[in-house]
């Protein structure tokens, strides 16, 4: 029976890219596979078919040999047809690419670094403006310090595993419609490591390891925000056969003010003030982090007026200079009036006769401070 042409087998013209071939090949591998169609012999044939073709087209040699001669080119390239394949050889690469098959895993026997690990540290805007030093409880794994990361016994080492000649792997070998396989899998007696351990350590029984919760102190700098990240490197997890440890990642949440709103480096607060403070102008206390400052308010203030009180704000995480405080006026309208300060207010709306909301007045006419002067100070 004449074999069909590669490309109309995969479903793909003859000018495909290598990543058009492969992935119409795990299509039609997934659909056609023996696992996933058992006893079906035409789902065999069907796999054993795609697969051949897929060996070909995927190796660019032997499909510039194939595309030139044919079938009989690709026999000429030494690769004649599915049934040269043995056991599979280089469908191994191909089973494990795609169905995890093969059993080709590869055990890790050098050093390995341990495993970083985070925690979250909760502070007010005033530690985060200025830093502070704190201590952190750590849940972590560390090396035993009985057996020193060993394992093993005082006066006793891990001995190589005679179950898998210290490969960590064994093989063993199935067959199957398409020949027999060999495969390999995880050893089961010392679990991939290669080693045995005969006499275990009484503390960390064997793992070579212990969970522990440590305090570490963690040194916030100055001007962190919220959603910063610290790093103290070499405080995670301890690393396995001689590694070494990770890090330990310190994420910082800062707590909300009553007073401050921040906006980077800078601080805004509102402040409230009388609407005779704001016509008259005075001379109030600010809050800022460090205490109360002076702040002069210019009479005919408008309600929203921003004043910035420089070098007041959080400091530049870099270490040189601080940010601003904006300092907003909120005017306050009482909500209950003496019968006094009804008056006096009657006095002031007749000697501004609306001048203060329309315009000014004719020349020479009192302004609008000199008016509020004398409604209330007489």
């Amino acid at each position: 029976m004449d074999k069909r042409d590669y490309y109309e087998v995969l479903g793909v013209s003859r000018n495909a890219t290598s990543d058009e071939i492969k992935k119409a090949y795990r299509k039609l591998a997934r659909k056609y596979h023996p696992d996933a169609n058992p006893g079906d012999k035409d789902a065999e044939a069907k796999f054993k078919e795609i697969s051949e073709a897929y060996v070909v087209l995927s190796d660019p040699e032997k499909r510039a040999g194939y595309d030139r001669f044919g079938h009989a080119g690709a026999d000429g390239q030494g690769f004649g047809g599915f049934e040269g394949f043995g056991d599979f050889g280089g469908l191994g690469d191909i089973f494990e690419m795609f169905f995890g098959g093969g059993g080709r895993t590869r055990r890790r026997t050098g050093p390995e670094r341990g495993q970083d690990i985070r925690t979250d540290m909760e502070i007010s805007l005033e530690e985060a403006a200025f830093g502070l030093e704190r201590e952190v409880k750590v849940p972590r794994v560390e090396t035993c310090g009985t057996c020193g990361g060993s394992g093993a016994a005082a006066g006793s080492k891990p001995k190589t595993c005679l179950a898998c000649a210290g490969t960590g792997q064994v093989q063993f070998t199935q067959s199957t419609p398409f020949g027999r396989i060999v495969q390999s899998r995880t050893c089961d007696r010392c679990r991939g490591t290669g080693q045995v351990i005969e006499k275990p350590c009484p503390t960390c029984r064997g793992a070579g390891s212990v969970r522990k919760t440590r305090s570490i102190k963690v040194k916030v700098p100055p001007g962190v925000d919220n959603g910063s990240r610290l790093r103290l490197a070499g405080e995670g997890e301890a690393g396995t056969r001689g590694g070494p440890p990770g890090d330990l990642y310190v994420y910082i949440h800062v707590k909300q003010h009553k007073l401050f709103r921040r906006e980077g480096d800078d601080l805004i607060c509102e402040i409230p003030l009388s609407f005779v403070q704001a016509a008259l102008g005075d001379e109030i206390d600010v809050p800022t982090l460090e205490g109360k400052e002076k702040l002069k308010i210019p009479e005919g203030t408008q309600p929203g007026t921003v004043f910035r009180i420089r070098g007041k704000g959080v400091p530049h995480l870099s270490g040189f200079g601080r940010g601003d405080q904006h300092v907003r006026i909120k005017v306050m309208i009482p909500g209950k009036l003496s019968e006094k300060q009804k008056e006096l207010l009657r006095e002031f709306a007749r000697l501004d006769n609306g001048e203060s909301v329309q315009g000014k007045g004719q020349a020479g006419d009192k302004s609008f401070f000199e008016k509020m002067k004398d409604a209330f100070m007489g």
